[in-house]
């Protein structure tokens, strides 16, 4: 901006020295060059690529000197800037090359040769500056005639009017051609400072130190410079000679500017903003910046500058994880200082939080909505987005990322470009836990009142008890989900027999038989990914029982065919679950984490998907005993009563088994069921 004449009068000296400069009017560069030779300035800067250097192919003009005088370019007659003038001093470099055999050629070669020693020669100037923050590059185009080209002659300079600087700083100017023939030259210019300003530290405390004349009667500003909207004033007094203000570091930012005038009749104004590169202002700029939520969807970033910055909406879950960025389906947006901004938000939540960039890096991050809608919650975040061609894809946000979620249900949003969806967790978790616990008191009940009526078998469940407790916690204690396909009512009795059973080992059991009201309230989708969430971060064990209609669903999906015959129930969480599981197995972080199980007579194993058996896949009850062993802690010893727990089992699932194959009024042949049954067993073939 146009330096005032008594600011420059302070920095360069009373006169005859600032009179004495050049006066420039106008905005435009221009050049000149010496007598005899014609220049030309480019219309617009160039990129500053000096590139290698290539041998000349003759003679050649080079910079052999740079010369620099301070001008001033003035816009009216007392408001000037200081400005560099450059004059790049030219020579000529280089010489023909002569013919190897002259008399091969001829005069056919000799008029050749005469012809570009004749011509004129012709070289493109770059003239480079930097002065922080500025750097530009100029072209300037010259010709010498060929009367000049004298070898290792000088043919005169060019100059070129103006580089702008601003006071105190250092101009840095490389000049070369292009080409580039030879190394480039260099020149450094210090441009005068302002002895009257001096901004040093001391400790907390920053002085503005100004060595003004005692005679010298000015005012003195603070003020907060915006870019949009007048500035805001932070302090003003009326001062006389030297003075030392003190400011506290940490009142400084990028756009705290100092204004200053002489206590004169219409005297001119001066305004320096000296902390704009100051990195503690720009850390102290970040500190300052708060972000308000100004209703439900708008909210704004207040800060004493402005300052470039992108926000986006991020998702952090309980225990510390980083906020993941929701981008996509949302992107960064562009964020102004004091503007009303908006999300795409139906309803908040409060672990939807607030990222603000600046140049890649994260400067702020808020959690709008958790003042009004409280703490974390341990909630699953689903991402769903739709392409141009109406394909959707669904997606759960994890610590690890978006696990994908190939989903064929039916879509839970309406909007085009795609939504957010957050599911609690923690109401039908607490539910379960409920039901859990209600179970456990009523199995101990029944077990005391069995102790009481059969008191020869007290011996007997005192010393299971006893070896369970010896077992330890890590077996007993073990989070299993159980996943199965609804074919008809008879196999899910015999679903619901198999867990029960399960339960009294103990383990901790979660299907969806258990769970109808929350599968109904979230929808199978969301009900399955917040359940094996929950299993795989305890370190549980998702089983996979299979049967003819599991079977056909999994081929399904991995042929990617349309839905088989058969109807399948609104709470079969089967289907939704394939939508998670299928990911697991192809990735590869199934084994350790699933097993699969089916029923003698009713399944074999070769009959399950060569996907699926990438982990053990039992037949029961004819494989009991490695089945509850797969269903141990991995780490866990491998107990010497498996044997006993599966014969436990085997006879809590005979009459289910029972009435499941050999339905009420139809003949059953007398076989029995257990650890060693199977298909003839006992019907004396």
């Amino acid at each position: 901006m146009p330096v005032p004449w008594f600011l420059l009068s302070l920095a360069l000296g009373r006169s005859p020295v600032v009179l004495s400069l050049e006066r420039l009017v106008g905005p435009q560069d221009a050049t000149h060059c010496s007598p005899g030779l014609s220049c030309r300035l480019w219309d617009s800067d160039i990129l500053c690529l000096p590139g290698d250097i290539v041998p000349a192919p003759g003679p050649v003009l080079a910079p052999t000197h740079l010369q620099t005088e301070l001008v001033l370019r003035c816009q009216k007659e007392t408001d000037c800037d200081l400005c560099l003038r450059v004059a790049v001093h030219l020579a000529v470099h280089g010489h023909w090359e002569e013919p190897e055999d002259e008399e091969k050629f001829g005069g056919a070669a000799d008029s050749g040769v005469e012809e570009p020693r004749n011509a004129s020669l012709q070289a493109q100037v770059v003239l480079s500056f930097q002065a922080y923050p500025t750097a530009r590059c100029v072209l300037l185009e010259v010709q010498v005639p060929a009367a000049l080209v004298q070898f290792g002659q000088s043919v005169g300079s060019v100059v070129y009017d103006c580089f702008e600087a601003a006071l105190g700083s250092e101009v840095r100017i490389w000049s070369y051609t292009q080409p580039r023939y030879e190394k480039e030259l260099n020149h450094t210019q210090q441009l005068p400072a302002l002895p009257w300003l001096n901004v040093s530290a001391d400790g907390d405390n920053v002085h503005l130190v100004l060595n003004v004349s005692e005679e010298q009667h000015f005012g003195l500003s603070l003020y907060w410079n915006q870019v949009q909207g007048p500035p805001k004033p932070r302090w003003h007094k009326n001062l006389t000679g030297p003075q030392i203000i003190t400011l506290n570091h940490t009142d400084l930012v990028p756009c705290l500017c100092i204004q200053v005038w002489p206590l004169e009749p219409d005297s001119v104004r001066t305004n320096i903003c000296p902390f704009r590169e100051d990195p503690r202002a720009h850390q102290n700029l970040w500190q300052a910046a708060r972000l308000q939520l100004l209703t439900l969807q708008s909210w704004l970033l207040d800060a004493p500058c402005s300052l470039p910055a992108e926000a986006a909406l991020c998702w952090r879950a309980p225990g510390g994880d980083p906020c993941q960025p929701l981008v996509p389906p949302l992107s960064w947006e562009n964020v102004t200082v004091d503007k009303v901004l908006e999300f795409p938000l139906l309803k908040g939540h409060p672990n939807l939080c607030v990222q603000v960039n600046s140049s890649e890096k994260l400067q702020l991050q808020e959690c709008l909505w958790a003042d009004s809608l409280g703490p974390l919650k341990d909630d699953v975040l689903l991402l769903e987005t739709r392409g141009p061609q109406d394909n959707r894809s669904l997606c759960a946000l994890e610590p690890s990322g978006c696990t994908s979620l190939p989903s064929k249900a039916s879509t839970l949003w309406d909007d085009d470009l795609g939504a957010l969806w957050a599911c609690p967790m923690d109401k039908y978790i607490h539910k379960r836990w409920a039901l859990v616990w209600l179970a456990c008191l009523l199995f101990a009940a029944a077990l005391s009142l069995i102790l009481l009526l059969k008191k020869d078998h007290a011996k007997g469940w005192l010393r299971l008890l006893k070896q369970d407790v010896r077992s330890g916690a890590a077996a007993r204690g073990r989070a299993a989900l159980l996943l199965y396909s609804a074919d008809d009512s008879g196999f899910e009795r015999l679903v619901g027999a198999l867990a029960s059973a399960l339960c009294q080992l103990p383990l901790r059991v979660a299907v969806d038989l258990w769970s109808r009201r929350e599968l109904s309230a979230q929808g199978p989708v969301a009900w399955f990914h917040a359940q094996r969430r929950q299993t795989l971060q305890e370190g549980g064990v998702v089983v996979l029982l299979f049967s003819p209609g599991a079977v056909a669903l999994c081929s399904e999906w991995l042929q990617d065919g349309v839905s088989g015959p058969g109807a399948h129930g609104p709470h079969d969480a089967f289907r939704a679950s394939l939508s998670c599981v299928l990911p697991d197995f192809l990735q590869g972080r199934a084994p350790g984490s699933y097993v699969g199980a089916c029923f003698d007579r009713l399944l074999h194993p070769d009959a399950v998907p060569a996907l699926f058996r990438t982990v053990p896949v039992f037949t029961l009850p004819s494989q009991l005993p490695d089945f509850l062993g797969a269903l141990q802690q991995p780490r866990a010893p491998r107990s010497g009563r498996l044997q006993e727990r599966a014969e436990q089992v085997s006879r809590a699932l005979q009459p289910a088994l029972d009435s499941y194959f050999h339905p009420p009024g139809t003949p059953a042949p007398g076989r029995g069921v257990g650890p060693g049954a199977g298909p003839g067993a006992g019907d004396g073939t």
